[in-house]
């Protein structure tokens, strides 16, 4: 089978999204199956034997940090150049546009995955009134797809409500061997607590940007002046986040990877997850497979992957009272460890191998549809 795959976003970033899509094509390899990525060309141009398409990218306005790819002719070039068993269109909004388009266009079997809930980000850049524009867009363009995926079943539930078709959850994954318990470092405690090694240390990892809500951390720190707090990321907040949090135990690591990052997911006491907006968060994933307890907002993603006071505590959005009353629990060392081991044991049920798996099968089910 021959795969060509079109996304908004593709390495160097560093996402969930770019996470997932780089172990499916190791995966996919490893079948003897064959893939192409079109992405916005940020000089990336191979990744484990696949191909990497650049098209010309640019910045938005509204979020400069990152680079995007326009809708483009260049698509339709690239996919006859190609000749694909099937299209695989992730995220489509600009770019992936195109891959929409040209696919429908050549006849070609189209799967069409949802990843970021961008109606919802309306909220948070002023720009509520044209939710409804948005989802119309959204619906549109999925609509052209033979098969969607989301990757949350409370993603799929809203998804159908707004009544996207032929709905499947593309199932989650964590690299369990690379982000595990083993990889906690005194030096990295040090370092992500400025040297206040004794305090409660609290990480947050993802994307320094409106929608993730880090600015609701802040009065825990002002109250407990025991708890230092790392932010692992960056994005186009960051330096309003540094204003905001001065003066408070916080430090701002930039984006972490590789070892560093397992050393970090593993070195802290929990992490913090104020977002409300995740279509899953494959975050919290990787800090249950570090033994990293998870204290979470309330949201249907979420609940998805943290049981209450099992594998991590979540916390009323909005209530700072029900945040550090989450936070203080951990005071309770017996409850702490049981949160490790469990957050670690329920994430070794989530290899990658299962959703590469799966979304290798919705080729061949697109495929099928498509005929």
């Amino acid at each position: 089978m021959k795969i060509v795959i079109v996304t908004e976003t593709f390495l160097p970033s560093t996402d969930g999204v770019v996470t997932r899509l780089k172990e499916a094509i190791t995966y996919i390899h490893k079948q003897g199956h064959e893939v192409v990525v079109i992405a916005p060309d940020l000089g990336v141009k191979e990744f484990d034997g696949a191909i990497v398409e650049g098209i010309k990218p640019t910045k938005l306005p509204v979020y400069s940090s990152k680079y995007f790819s326009l809708p483009s002719k260049k698509v339709e070039a690239l996919l006859k150049k190609h000749s694909p068993d099937i299209v695989h269109v992730v995220n489509p909004a600009l770019v992936g546009v195109s891959g929409v388009y040209y696919a429908n266009k050549l006849g070609l079997p189209l799967l069409a995955s949802y990843h970021t809930h961008v109606p919802k980000y309306l909220d948070f850049y002023n720009l509520y009134p044209f939710k409804p524009l948005f989802w119309w867009y959204f619906k549109k363009l999925h609509s052209y797809a033979h098969v969607n995926v989301c990757t949350s079943h409370a993603i799929l539930k809203e998804l159908q409500q707004k009544r996207f078709h032929n709905l499947e959850v593309w199932k989650r994954g964590v690299a369990i061997d690379h982000f595990h318990p083993e990889r906690k470092s005194e030096q990295m405690r040090s370092r992500l607590s400025n040297g206040n090694v004794d305090d409660k240390l609290l990480v947050f990892v993802g994307r320094l940007a409106p929608e993730k809500e880090i600015h609701k951390i802040k009065p825990l720190l002002e109250q407990r002046d025991d708890i230092s707090l790392a932010i692992i990321g960056d994005g186009p907040i960051r330096e309003q986040l540094e204003k905001q949090f001065e003066g408070t135990k916080t430090i701002f690591t930039g984006n972490l990877h590789g070892e560093e990052l397992a050393e970090a997911f593993a070195t802290g006491d929990a992490m913090i997850f104020p977002s409300i907006t995740e279509t899953l968060g494959l975050v919290i994933l990787e800090a249950m497979a570090s033994g990293l307890p998870v204290i979470a907002a309330h949201s249907g993603p979420t609940q998805e992957q943290v049981v209450d006071g099992e594998t991590g505590l979540l916390f009323e959005n909005e209530n700072t009272e029900s945040m550090i009353d989450a936070v203080q629990k951990l005071e309770d060392p017996d409850l702490l460890q049981s949160l490790s081991e469990n957050a670690r044991n329920e994430a070794e049920k989530y290899g990658w191998d299962k959703p590469s798996e799966q979304i290798l099968e919705l080729y061949r089910k697109t495929i099928s549809i498509s005929k």
